[in-house]
């Protein structure tokens, strides 16, 4: 899919090789949607891929003295649904991050490559836009701060150059007079992309306290997505609530001001008209949840993140650039042995899993993020191999189904040329007594008859591994939370969600 794969130390060396490679190059960060670009042929004449994720620093989302909250180009969707400072001051964001995708993509993915995306339908923009934010740009010729609603130019269109790169996002912090809140409306519970979503922001007259009347409204931000080639304002409606308290009366009528402000198309999702009125719904549910004080209900107070033990899933730092083509090593652990391939820098991780390492237990079922079944961990966090770059291994600790018990957790050396493969080493065909040398998740997805045919079960494995190392108690809809990015064709989840509570519960009896 490219050529060649740059892993960079620093933003100067990004920026220089931006300015060296043109529109021929791309800065990879979580790569969730640009590797499903290339795969479909939707960016032309990339040759070169700009690796920043081990960039230090980068991921950092803080206030400052003038209360704006600033978020690091590495800043994924889970950082920001941990983040304190978010959650508190920038609460729609954290809605919309929460609804990105899964687990494993909010692991990857970051805010800021849901912005550089530009589709009308990526759930950050309307929140970020809604509630005033800009964007640093910086190049080899100086850097420039775009305010959100100039960035964006049309459907997948920004007004980045091609030598730019993204350094930061600047949103001002929510004061004591503001709220806000996001919806989206998606045609499942996860993993769907937007038929709409809508993000309200009211400012009141006073501060903002639940026994004060009247709820007098200095001023309102409304935007859209997906209901026009960019995210919009729904200018008329947001003048109607200026000035005016949030009477039932009056948020019908800004409901209905930016239902007409709506300019959807008919498409696979949704037809136009349904996208209308479900405009209006979105953006009068957003009112009267914000009028009844209710805009936080059904938001998780202890989300699911699936990094385990780690609070915010670390990675590995590279210690000098690195530039993988045909030939150069990827040096990487895998279950804990050391391996080194000369081919397959150009792949996914999947497929470098898969047909360098032999190691199948890792399915593909979509190839798009969308099934989980090639989940693994990456630097101690689950994510879906399928989008994540080949070369991006170098120096990292990944664990497949096969490690997932330990067994192959020894050192070890192994070398691979070119179409070099191994066999699975963690085969238990023959052997009466597997089942002890099992992880308890596995035994139980045994024991609970929770495999049918199997296709899908090591991602299922994968993500309650990792659940139950993050969360060793979960209730039912915590496990639920957790295998929103896996997907099932054979089974109804009864028995997969049975498995992983009984799994706890015979790990929490092994510890007590």
């Amino acid at each position: 899919m490219w050529n060649q794969y740059h892993s960079v130390t620093s933003i100067a060396e990004a920026v220089q090789l931006l300015a060296e490679y043109g529109g021929a190059a791309r800065i990879v960060a979580g790569g969730t949607d640009l590797l499903l670009e290339l795969e479909r042929g939707a960016r032309k004449g990339i040759d070169t891929l700009i690796d920043i994720s081990r960039l230090p620093g980068l991921d950092e989302i803080y206030i400052d003295e003038a209360e704006i909250i600033h978020i690091g180009p590495l800043a994924t969707h889970n950082h920001c649904v941990a983040s304190r400072l978010v959650v508190e001051r920038l609460f729609p964001l954290a809605q919309a991050a929460w609804e990105v995708g899964a687990p494993q993509i909010r692991n990857r993915g970051t805010v800021a490559g849901n912005l550089i995306t530009a589709s009308p339908a990526n759930d950050t923009i309307a929140p970020l836009m809604a509630l005033g934010a800009s964007v640093r740009l910086v190049s080899a010729r100086g850097e420039r701060v775009v305010p959100l609603n100039q960035f964006f130019s049309g459907v997948r269109r920004t007004a980045m150059a091609a030598d730019e790169m993204l350094v930061e996002i600047s949103v001002p912090a929510m004061p004591a007079n503001q709220r806000g809140m996001f919806i989206k409306l998606g045609l499942r519970r996860a993993q769907a992309i937007s038929v709409v979503n809508a993000a309200v922001v009211l400012s009141l007259e006073d501060d903002w306290q639940a026994s004060a009347q009247p709820r007098r409204i200095a001023e309102a931000t409304i935007t859209l997505g997906s209901v026009a080639p960019t995210v919009i304002h729904a200018e008329q409606a947001e003048a109607c609530l200026r000035g005016r308290t949030l009477e039932q009366a009056t948020m019908l009528q800004a409901a209905e001001l930016a239902m007409q402000a709506a300019r959807p198309i008919d498409d696979i999702r949704s037809s136009a008209d349904y996208r209308r009125e479900m405009a209006r719904v979105c953006v009068s549910r957003c009112l009267s949840a914000l009028a009844a004080g209710e805009e936080r209900r059904g938001f998780p107070k202890q989300p699911v993140f699936l990094w385990g033990e780690r609070k915010n899933g670390g990675q590995a730092q590279l210690a000098e650039s690195l530039v993988h083509r045909d030939g150069s090593p990827i040096v990487t652990r895998i279950n804990g042995k050391s391996y080194t391939f000369t081919a397959g820098h150009n792949q996914t991780l999947l497929r470098l899993i898969r047909d360098q390492a032999g190691l199948t237990g890792t399915k593909e079922g979509c190839g798009e993020g969308e099934c989980g079944a090639c989940t693994v961990f990456l630097d101690g966090k689950a994510v879906m191999s399928c989008l994540v770059p080949a070369a991006r291994a170098h120096g990292a600790e990944i664990v497949t189904i096969e490690g997932v018990a330990g067994d192959n957790a020894k050192p070890g050396e192994t070398s691979f040329a070119n179409e070099t493969s191994i066999a699975n080493e963690t085969s238990i065909a023959g052997d009466a007594n597997f089942a002890e040398d099992l992880h308890p998740v596995q035994r139980a997805f045994i024991e609970e008859g929770a495999v049918q045919c199997g296709y899908c079960t090591p991602g299922f494995i994968m993500s309650a591994v990792k659940l139950l190392e993050e969360r060793p108690q979960p209730d039912v809809e915590t496990i639920k939370q957790a295998i929103t990015g896996n997907l099932c064709r054979c089974t109804g989840y009864y028995r997969i969600v049975q498995a992983i509570e009984k799994a706890s519960q015979q790990m929490e009896a092994s510890h007590g």
